[in-house]
């Protein structure tokens, strides 16, 4: 629920094309630019720089990236986030996160992939999604109260993560916190032991609607067009 459109297969595919390593990058760059270079007071970058390493991005590139967003370097970061907001095949809505560094360019492009369902003014779909902060994370212990690290944190929710969400041996959680409270929130998870996976404002769909095998191949389809497009960063839909 709380999780963006792009599934682990979707993330194999990209990184052998190189796309999935470019934007890990994108993100470790905005979110040394908007919260410092040091991980440890930087929960979205501590998050970043994680799923990198995992993904098997070269310590220098990591490095490089970090020092180029936090302006220790003569490289200018130009990046903005430009959102868009739409409709799939079969009327699912979606919200669509750039990082681009020319909009001009991004926009017809992301207008063209739309081609295939409907693209919408700003506004259009956002009553379909909560705006919300999202932390996940594991810890060590499987018997983890989840509930009262929660509290203690300040979350709104939390559920559990599913499957290979967590690694095995693990508790895995999703907390759901107010955008301010987002970084509060993920220091004091930290502090009690959970090893942070992602820290990120998403969208998350109020009611996700269910659709049939026929109609979900069409929608998949439309989704992971977008998903490859270069700028595109985060693609969210309302589906089950």
């Amino acid at each position: 629920m709380g999780a963006q459109w792009k599934q682990a297969g979707r993330e194999a595919n990209a990184q052998k094309k190189g796309q999935l390593v470019v934007k890990l990058v994108r993100e470790i760059t905005v979110a040394a630019k908007l919260g410092g270079a040091d991980p440890e007071l930087n929960a979205r970058l501590a998050a970043a720089v994680e799923k990198a390493k995992k993904s098997s991005v070269y310590r220098d590139t990591i490095e490089r990236a970090i020092k180029k967003g936090a302006g220790l370097t003569d490289e200018a970061v130009n990046f903005e986030l430009v959102t868009y907001e739409g409709f799939a095949p079969h009327k699912v809505p979606v919200v669509v996160e750039c990082l681009t560094d020319n909009r001009n360019r991004t926009a017809p492009e992301i207008r063209r992939l739309f081609q295939a369902g409907s693209l919408g003014q700003p506004g259009s779909v956002g009553f379909f999604f909560n705006h919300i902060g999202v932390v996940e994370g594991s810890h060590a212990d499987p018997n983890r109260d989840t509930e009262g690290d929660a509290i203690e944190a300040g979350a709104q929710e939390v559920e559990a993560l599913e499957g290979e969400e967590a690694p095995a041996g693990t508790k895995g959680a999703r907390f759901l916190t107010e955008i301010k409270d987002l970084d509060t929130v993920s220091k004091a998870l930290k502090s009690v032991g959970w090893n942070i996976i992602a820290s990120e404002i998403r969208y998350v769909a109020k009611d996700p609607r269910e659709i049939d095998s026929g109609a979900r191949k069409e929608v998949e389809d439309f989704l992971n067009a977008l998903d490859d497009h270069d700028d595109v960063h985060r693609v969210y839909a309302a589906f089950k």
